[in-house]
């Protein structure tokens, strides 16, 4: 069955250039050429989002984060709930005025007996404890927390908050009941007998599965699912839906004000006749907080508003703020784009809207887009750039720079005279006194074929002869010596150097294939580098500048290749350090003569090596530039003084303008 295409004219409106590997790649490749890492390249991005091709935008998950904070302040600055009642409150003072009179009390009974020993560690132990309660947080919430931690000296302060804390857990099983079961006043019998069920059989699975056995998910799922319409696939997805609307609740019963507890009051002692339904509430809550402790379960909200919101309307807008913070929890400890799949766009969607919803799914898909592209891999758990991704990130390193040139400037590697080479055209002309007999035989035939008509034997005359073309090719070998000292990033330097060395990577690769490039790092010691290894490298944690190991490895390098030979030298700083004659690495700042020495006399080998040196420095003081012209006396190269923004104008221009200079010597 063949595939139909239907066209039609571009009028401005449609869609289909939006986010494909190679733009997302070249997004990244200034932050993965600074850092070198794909991991955080890509978290960046995911941090920072970035522009489709459409040019519409794909919000990061900084911007989302400031979404969900500023619904949750929408919802918090516009309702009017609070804390919990007003009687509680009192109840707490009262209980805590009471213990207070028990420790003046323990105090006047010590000093009553006349034991000196009683007496000193009652006034001890009174002191303690009324610091104890001064410390304690003005909020309600954290008061019974730290109520529950406290250790009473009066049985009746003790007694009291005991029946407090019960009162408390009434109004969570309260809460968690309506928002299980819905309205409590529409509530029948029947609704609240199965309610009581569901919990009842929740806990026993739970009794069966720390038994070791089956706790039988299915069937309840069969018998109680419609209490669940998230539709958990397993027991541990179903504690987690119920941990967190427990915990919304905890959170509402943290945060509501003395006067809409008291609105609540008569309906919560209808509930609360049905011991049997506390008990399996209080139990199932219990364990839920063990098995499911990072729900949010000391959470709460300072309400501001001044809109009143009944108990169906609270009970929504808890659950929601609760998903907010469990969704800004979720995104603040994504590590990869591809750890935000996890997310519930629905949800997502529901709270936030549909362009969020469309940016968090479209940033999950970065690292699979560009590891089906071929541009990275995965490897002991580690991205890393391919062949092609390197390719692509040398290719977007040169298309920047070269944007920033006048077209007028660079040209391609041609040459319009024809002769001998080294190099094919594959194509033909007319054979000429003095060309090359490099004879294309198939045109030749056809030629004569041509001109005699068909048959055989075939009768050739100088005529036919059709030669192949080639032209001139000239070849060069470079070493890039990149500076890795810490004053490179230091003064922005570091990713303007490492955009050139892609960048070059790049045109000699693609344009002129036969060129070698070389790749030497420098800092403390000098380093050999692949073209592989640079996208990965940054700058050295030491001091020292070692221009001349950088330039041993680099002769070292141009030894075994032919052609001119040159060295592009990218610094930002003059000399400090040298091997010595032992094989160890001597440093200095600022530099002195040995070093300066020593780097010179590798700069004269280079030169009996016929090794021209150019150097391009970036934010060059005196000493710099007092070293590098004593360096171009000797070796015959060029300086350039360059800033981070012209430096690859400069590079660029200047190894192309050498290859035609090249081209026109032959």
């Amino acid at each position: 069955m063949s595939t139909r295409f239907t066209y039609s004219r571009w009028d401005g409106t449609q869609k289909g250039f939006e986010v494909d590997a190679e733009s997302i790649l070249e997004s990244i490749t200034d932050d993965l050429l600074y850092h070198g890492d794909v991991n955080s390249a890509l978290r960046r991005m995911m941090q920072e989002g970035m522009q489709d091709r459409n040019g519409d935008r794909i919000a990061g998950m900084r911007e989302m984060m400031e979404k969900i904070r500023d619904r949750r302040e929408e919802l918090l600055s516009n309702s009017d709930l609070g804390g919990v009642y007003s009687e509680i409150a009192e109840a707490l003072n009262g209980i805590i005025d009471e213990e207070r009179h028990q420790l003046d009390k323990n105090v006047a009974d010590a000093e009553a007996s006349g034991d000196e020993r009683r007496t000193d560690t009652a006034k001890q132990s009174a002191a303690e404890h009324h610091m104890e309660l001064e410390m304690m947080p003005p909020d309600l919430a954290s008061r019974v927390k730290s109520l529950q931690q406290y250790d009473f000296q009066s049985s009746d302060a003790a007694q009291r908050f005991e029946e407090l804390m019960d009162k408390l857990r009434e109004q969570l099983m309260q809460q968690y009941v309506d928002q299980i079961s819905g309205d409590m006043q529409n509530m029948t019998a029947e609704d609240m007998q199965r309610t009581k069920d569901m919990m009842a059989a929740l806990n026993d699975m739970l009794d069966k599965r720390e038994q070791g056995k089956d706790p039988g998910f299915l069937e309840f799922m069969e018998e109680f699912g419609d209490f669940f319409p998230e539709n958990p696939q397993s027991l541990d997805e179903l504690l987690e839906i119920m941990a967190g609307r427990m915990a919304a609740m905890q959170a509402m019963m943290n945060s509501m004000t003395p006067e809409q507890r008291a609105q609540m009051q008569q309906l919560s002692e209808q509930l609360l006749e049905d011991m049997d339904l506390r008990w399996q509430a209080d139990r199932l809550s219990e364990r839920l907080q063990k098995l499911v402790p990072g729900a949010g379960w000391e959470r709460k909200y300072q309400f501001s508003g001044d809109q009143p919101m009944g108990m169906g309307e609270a009970t929504k807008t808890m659950q929601e703020l609760g998903e907010l913070d469990q969704l800004e929890n979720f995104m603040r400890n994504a590590t990869s784009p591809g750890a935000l799949a996890e997310a519930d766009l629905d949800r997502v969607r529901e709270l936030l809207g549909d362009d969020v919803a469309q940016s968090l799914e479209r940033l999950a898909q970065l690292t699979k887009m560009l590891e089906d592209a071929g541009l990275i891999n995965r490897s002991e758990g580690k991205l890393e750039l391919t062949p092609k991704g390197l390719r692509k990130i040398g290719a977007n390193a040169l298309r920047d720079l070269f944007g920033k040139l006048a077209k007028d400037k660079i040209g391609q590697h041609q040459m319009h005279e024809n002769g001998g080479g080294h190099e094919r055209r594959y194509e033909t002309k007319p054979y000429e006194y003095g060309d090359p007999f490099s004879l294309d035989l198939q045109q030749t035939l056809r030629n004569a074929i041509r001109r005699q008509g068909g048959g055989t034997p075939v009768h050739l005359e100088a005529e036919d002869f059709q030669i192949e073309r080639m032209e001139h090719v000239t070849t060069s070998s470079t070493v890039v010596m990149i500076d890795l000292s810490m004053s490179m990033p230091m003064r922005d330097n570091f990713l303007p150097a490492k955009k050139v060395a892609m960048a070059l990577y790049s045109l000699i690769s693609s344009q002129y294939p036969r060129d070698y490039l070389g790749l030497v790092g420098f800092s403390e010691t000098g380093r050999i580098l692949t073209p592989a290894q640079l996208p990965a490298v940054s700058w050295d944690f030491v001091y020292g500048t070692n221009m001349q190991h950088g330039f041993l490895l680099a002769r070292k390098l141009l030894a075994k290749q032919h052609g001119t030979k040159q060295i592009i030298m990218i610094t930002d700083g003059e000399p400090t350090a040298h091997i010595t004659q032992s094989g160890d690495v001597y440093f200095n700042y600022p530099p002195v003569r040995e070093t300066v020495e020593a780097t010179l006399s590798e700069v004269m080998k280079c030169t009996r090596e016929g090794i021209v040196i150019n150097t391009f420095m970036l934010d060059a003081d005196g000493g710099l530039r007092s070293f590098i012209e004593r360096l171009t006396q000797i070796n015959k190269g060029r300086a350039f003084f360059t800033t981070p923004e012209t430096l690859g104008d400069y590079v660029l221009v200047d190894f192309i303008e050498h290859k035609r200079r090249l081209s026109r010597a032959r």
